[in-house]
């Protein structure tokens, strides 16, 4: 049997990272609405640079949801072949779209030069997300219920960015910043010129969770919740929200789990 809604969460697994961010529980979180087990309907896909770290996490996901049903795409969002082969196979495999979280994010090492870490960054969470899109957008255009989220930051938010009471107000994070301002333009942009064609669009921020963003693995995770950070359940069910029409108000909107953030 078909599925009813083809869902493709990205997740772009570095060869050095542990399968345990965002996107995994956008597929899998252990709460009941929780996308792989919200529907039987429901087909995920994931996606990997790395064939062995994606088979991991999908054999991981398969394990964790065996009622699931879940497919794997090798994706590199720096590698344009790469993004028109992976969407070439899931027209070729589904023939459309419903559901495309872009959610691939990149925070370079420190010993880089201020040039180098913008090239880095932008590459990844802004010209990445832009051509994954470019890519995906006709397969989106032939469902009859399609959304697109782009996974921001709160940090992306210029107005946030001059409030001196801003809980993030002394974090630096410039090239990062940046990018997520640009994404939100993006995002803005496509909202614009999709949701013409009855694509639902918005920029979705996870706030801070715990994840391997920073390529520094349990060390850094342990640091992150020491420093507060959230279970990354929380936010996969505020993505889920957008994805099963609670949010459909909001859309064109850059949210949160529960709220707004000013652009």
């Amino acid at each position: 049997m078909r599925p009813d809604r083809i869902l493709h969460a990205f997740l772009s697994l570095r060869h050095d990272f542990e399968a345990r961010g965002l996107g995994l529980y956008v597929a899998c979180g252990g709460e009941p609405k929780a996308l792989a087990t919200s529907s039987p309907n429901y087909h995920v896909i994931i996606s990997s640079r790395n064939q062995e770290r994606g088979e991991k996490a999908l054999q991981d996901l398969q394990k964790e949801v065996p009622t699931g049903s879940f497919s794997l795409v090798l994706l590199d969002v720096t590698d344009s072949e790469l993004v028109t082969k992976a969407a070439q196979l899931v027209s070729k495999d589904f023939g459309r779209l419903d559901v495309l979280v872009n959610n691939a994010g990149n925070i370079p090492p420190e010993a880089v030069t201020f040039l180098q870490e913008l090239r880095e960054t932008f590459k990844t969470n802004t010209f990445g997300a832009a051509v994954v899109t470019e890519a995906f957008a006709p397969l989106l255009e032939k469902s009859k219920d399609s959304h697109l989220i782009y996974i921001s930051s709160e940090l992306g938010s210029i107005t946030e960015r001059s409030d001196s009471s801003d809980l993030y107000y002394r974090v630096p994070a410039i090239a990062y910043r940046m990018s997520k301002a640009a994404l939100n333009m993006l995002m803005m942009c496509h909202h614009v010129e999709l949701g013409q064609k009855g694509i639902k669009v918005w920029a979705f921020t996870p706030g801070y969770v715990v994840t391997d963003l920073s390529r520094t693995g349990e060390a850094g995770k342990q640091e992150r919740i020491n420093n507060g950070a959230r279970d990354p359940k929380e936010s996969a069910l505020g993505i889920l929200a957008c994805i099963d029409g609670r949010r459909d108000a909001d859309v064109g909107k850059f949210v949160n789990k529960s709220g707004f953030h000013a652009w």
